[in-house]
């Protein structure tokens, strides 16, 4: 998978409210979802600089802090945000892995469950990791093939995940395990269970995104396979600038 599919990827299936061009950049609205569906994008290279005053407007118009991803070829409008007093903000790597791959194992028994639309249980395991109503409605309004996995140990809910369908692929997103269920295998059980949803939807690969600095997920991920396709980081305008 290239850094392109990978963006591709996740617009599709962790898509914004709306999105609007203003001059040279891509303006979303995120309506409080998180930063994948808040930040603009470069759509071509030339006027950066100065369409970046109505950029900045059309983010503070819709109640948004001036937010940027940068993605791969995007080194021009780094430097720019550099320069404005933009900090950079969560970097980000995706992982992805052949779902032939992720299917040569399967989940122990009654480890996971294919749900749609997610159970109550479900909302309390993403709300223990921060993930509330806001990034809910992201999942809700994804138009492609859809599900989320439910993760069970010792006869108890212990995880949650939300994957979907998009160009080249499938990805997952906001994969959350129960801290009492930590380092007990969940994640794996999780992701071969995702792995085998993606096959039957006639996905190839399978995806996923996670911060740099989160070198235990990361850790997971090479271990069953899976290989760095692509980064992101993101600049943010600060009220000191710096």
């Amino acid at each position: 998978m290239t850094p392109s599919a990978l963006y591709a990827l996740i617009e599709a299936t962790w898509p914004p409210a709306g999105q609007t061009r203003v001059g040279p950049y891509v303006i979303r609205e995120g309506q409080g979802g998180g930063s994948r569906v808040s930040a603009a994008t470069a759509a071509v290279i030339d006027g950066l600089a100065e369409g970046l005053p109505a950029a900045e407007a059309a983010m503070r118009a819709l109640g948004q802090t001036p937010l940027f991803m940068i993605r791969h070829g995007d080194e021009t409008l780094d430097a720019l945000l550099d320069r404005a007093g933009y900090v950079i903000k969560d970097p980000v790597i995706g992982y992805s892995a052949p779902v032939s791959l992720l299917t040569q194992t399967l989940p122990p028994p009654v480890t996971t469950f294919e749900v749609w639309p997610p159970l109550a249980v479900q909302a309390e395991i993403w709300a223990e990791g921060g993930i509330g109503p806001d990034r809910l409605a992201v999942m809700d309004r994804a138009k492609g093939p859809k599900t989320t996995i439910l993760g069970r140990l010792e006869d108890s809910p212990a995880g949650t995940v939300y994957l979907a369908c998009g160009p080249d692929g499938a990805m997952l997103h906001a994969l959350e395990t129960r801290a009492q269920f930590w380092r007990k295998g969940l994640g794996a059980h999780m992701l071969r269970a995702c792995a085998r949803w993606a096959a039957r939807q006639g996905a190839e690969e399978l995806a996923l995104v996670v911060t740099t600095a989160n070198t235990a997920a990361r850790g997971l991920y090479a271990s069953l396979g899976m290989a760095a396709v692509g980064e992101y980081h993101y600049r943010i305008k600060t009220e000191t600038g710096r």
